[in-house]
């Protein structure tokens, strides 16, 4: 019979349950906060595995990961037997990388209201080039840009716009929102048939996958034109 301060540790587990092989096979989505915590301290101590004294810790912060980022160096090593400065400083230098991200997302990440801000995103990629060229802005579900996309570039008279890659892309950003936009060299922004016809067929095909085309721009110069203006998407 196994004693009470025995334990199974992480190498004895069926692999696909191991943080790092579950991290490979099934992606990182699939771990719980104490298998990613436990991936960074890598072992428990001599009483339980990582993921055990993972689920400790965040026990401690109320399964809060917003408490967790304040605990101490102190806090971490003088309540937590298992965790030295090395496993402390690595969980609080994790922490701080969240919330730098955070704040990056915030200041970097502009909202849409309406066509004129999505034509000030826009502009400075399309309005001084002498061929027609087309870009995205990826939206998340609170019209955030999310990431700008260039779709293609072609020539004086015309570009081909890849449905499929546009929604490629917005499928792996999680986005849920698309401004399509393009350039006219010749200076006026009136849609062609062609223009409509890609609009139409970017809105039905996104709308299956449950993302919206929220407007579709024609920059000319310093003016533009705005399907959704317009009421024409």
């Amino acid at each position: 019979m196994m004693s009470d301060t025995s334990k199974i540790s992480i190498k004895q587990w069926a692999e696909e349950d191991r943080p790092r092989e579950k991290l490979l096979l099934k992606g990182v989505a699939a771990l719980s906060d104490s298998e990613l915590l436990a991936i960074l301290i890598g072992s428990g101590s001599s009483k339980e595995s990582a993921v055990d004294l993972c689920k400790d810790i965040l026990r401690k912060a109320d399964n809060d990961l917003n408490k967790l980022s304040r605990f101490t160096i102190s806090d971490l090593v003088n309540n937590f037997s298992g965790i030295g400065p090395a496993k402390a400083i690595t969980i609080i230098a994790a922490m701080e990388l969240g919330r730098r991200r955070k704040e990056s997302q915030r200041e970097q990440r502009k909202k849409i209201r309406s066509s004129h801000d999505a034509y000030e995103d826009l502009s400075p990629m399309l309005c001084d080039l002498p061929y027609e060229a087309s870009w995205a802005l990826l939206l998340d579900h609170s019209n955030q840009v999310i990431s700008p996309l260039l779709v293609s570039r072609g020539g004086i008279s015309g570009t081909v716009v890849d449905v499929r890659l546009i929604l490629r892309e917005a499928l792996n950003d999680y986005a849920s929102g698309i401004i399509l936009g393009h350039n006219h060299p010749s200076g006026s922004c009136k849609p062609s048939e062609q223009d409509i016809r890609v609009t139409k067929k970017l809105k039905e095909a996104a709308a299956l996958m449950e993302i919206s085309l929220l407007d579709h721009l024609i920059i000319a110069d310093a003016v533009y034109y705005s399907f959704a203006d317009e009421g024409i998407l």
